[in-house]
């Protein structure tokens, strides 16, 4: 690191002192009974460097051979530091960001950063840098909110850029101004870390895009660790990119245990640990890669998903008739079937018989059509393999001609269903991921791991609005690991795998890598090798 905040305690001060004169002694004072240190026994010395600040305890690993076994032994578990800040100066955020991730002993090997659209991301970028350093992959975001805790106040909060807030006497008022931080490093020992970009196609075709990504993926993780395939993958979609055939190929060319979370659609710049990655031009995506090391001698780090479900279906199941596409605003309009009947419907019957269903609803919910997608996918050029999928449109609007949704990739004879926005629903799978969750801290209690880390990915259509409480879509994680590092965004579209939706009318399973109202749960636990957390 190039830089860092200074101490904020008389302890770590005063501990930093003895340290630069540490520095100026050699090696035989350091160790020896004439060092500032010299009487002090290794476990003592361990106890002072582990209050140290990221930026003095990298300085103390450097005093001797001795010290830096020290702090070795001091980071051998992995460790997640976020903070969030709403000052509206840039550098201000920045700085009480920074102060608060590196008020403890962590060497980044990664950093993610998610910012309001008031916020310079360059700016960011080259802040962030001078700190943490260049040889650590950096990806700044643009989101539609923050969770997290205040680097000031330590209050956990969900913000919403534009969200409503209760004012004085009952009032209410927007959020308009778009500003505000959320920094998380990790520190992960056993897993390589890197950033890789999806270009966005320009004269060759998307799905070759596509491949070259997913092929760059394989060969990272391939020159890094014993296997071709990572561990875990964070993906952040830009807004105007189509995420579904990436994850349909995603989906066939990982294992089941790769797990991948992300914001499918956003803004973001990045930079990785290899300079060479660094590519000037569109991008449809960036990946945050996680791979084992082949050299790695501590435990093992493992990522556990979950997912809070926030629609629920309504009606019957249709078949589309008829299915045009327009490229001018990535819409399809289409007309279509009641399942096993023969009528053709046109929007405006489909939506009244869907709005009748709905008509004791207090509020109007959001509508989307949810298509049961039966395609073969193909990858670097090897044989089509079966896939079958559920993707989820967002209805615009219906007339007498069409029926309009949001993004394409339909085709005729599709069978699709209407689903709404529930916030009930929602509170019952919020309940159900706190108990996955619970699980999970059982099953480590048992066998010596702990959970380090939670990240939280949740449609910008929740929060404080939907449920009519605060912090509803982090209440799993705070309240199943209490002090655990917390960090997430409201999204503008949900990306989780593996994750598998029943579907009744076969009775089958269907793969569903994209999520509307939903909120996704990435935890990470670790297993030492012998000794308990």
């Amino acid at each position: 690191m190039e830089d860092s905040p200074s101490p904020s305690t008389s302890t770590s001060t005063s501990t930093s002192r003895q340290i630069k004169k540490a520095e100026l002694s050699d090696d035989a004072n350091v160790t020896g009974n004439g060092g500032s240190f010299g009487s002090v026994n290794e476990d003592l010395l361990q106890n002072i460097l582990a209050r140290l600040p990221a930026r003095w305890f990298a300085s103390a690993a450097c005093v001797s051979k001795s010290w830096s076994s020290v702090c070795n032994r001091i980071l051998t578990r992995p460790k997640l530091s976020s903070a969030l800040s709403l000052n509206p100066s840039l550098s201000e955020a920045v700085d009480d960001v920074l102060q608060k991730v590196l008020c403890e002993p962590i060497r980044p090997h990664f950093a993610i950063v998610n910012v309001g659209s008031g916020f310079d991301l360059e700016k960011i970028m080259h802040l962030i840098r001078k700190t943490l350093g260049c040889n650590i992959p950096v990806i700044v975001t643009v989101s539609n909110g923050i969770i997290g805790r205040d680097a000031l106040t330590s209050e956990f909060k969900e913000v919403k850029w534009g969200a409503l807030f209760s004012g004085f006497e009952g009032e209410s008022y927007a959020r308009n101004v778009n500003e505000g931080i959320l920094l998380t490093v990790g520190y992960l020992p056993g897993l390589k870390v890197e950033a890789i970009p999806l270009r966005h196609p320009t004269r060759i075709y998307s799905s070759v895009c596509v491949d070259d990504f997913i092929k760059d993926i394989k060969e990272y993780s391939a020159s890094v660790s014993n296997c071709p395939f990572p561990v875990g993958i964070i993906l952040f979609g830009e807004a105007n990119g189509d995420m579904n055939p990436v994850m349909e190929k995603l989906d066939c060319a990982m294992p089941r245990d790769t797990v991948i979370v992300g914001d499918e659609r956003g803004c973001f710049i990045y930079r990785s640990g290899n300079a060479k990655r660094n590519i000037i031009g569109s991008l449809d995506a960036i990946a945050l890669v996680f791979a084992q090391d082949r050299d790695r001698s501590s435990g093992n780090i493992k990522f556990h998903v979950a997912l809070s479900n926030g629609v629920s279906p309504v009606g019957t199941t249709y078949k589309a008739a008829s299915v045009r596409t327009s490229n001018t605003d990535c819409s399809t309009w289409l007309t279509a079937k009641r399942e096993g009947q023969q009528q053709l419907l046109d929007g405006q019957s489909i939506l009244d018989d869907i709005n009748n269903l709905l008509e004791n609803h207090i509020a109007s919910p959001d509508l989307y059509i949810g298509v049961i997608k039966n395609r073969k996918v193909s990858i670097e050029g090897g044989k089509p393999t079966p896939r079958s999928c559920i993707a989820y449109h967002g209805v615009v609007e219906g007339d007498e001609e069409y029926l309009y949704v949001d993004g394409t990739g339909m085709k005729t004879g599709d069978i699709f269903q209407f689903y709404y926005s529930d916030p009930n629903a929602a509170q019952a799978s919020v309940t159900k991921v706190h108990d996955a969750l619970k699980n999970i801290k059982l099953k480590g209690e048992g066998n010596n791991s702990c959970v380090f880390g939670g990240l939280v990915f949740a449609c910008y259509g929740r929060g404080e609005s939907f449920f009519g409480c605060h912090n509803v879509d982090s209440s799993p994680l705070l309240e199943c690991f209490p002090g655990l590092p917390v960090a997430g965004i409201f999204c503008g579209g949900e990306i989780v795998r593996p994750f598998i939706t029943m579907i009744s009318r076969e009775g089958s399973h269907v793969n569903c890598c994209l999520h509307v109202y939903s909120s996704v749960y990435l935890v990470m636990s670790y297993t030492p090798p012998s000794m308990g957390c």
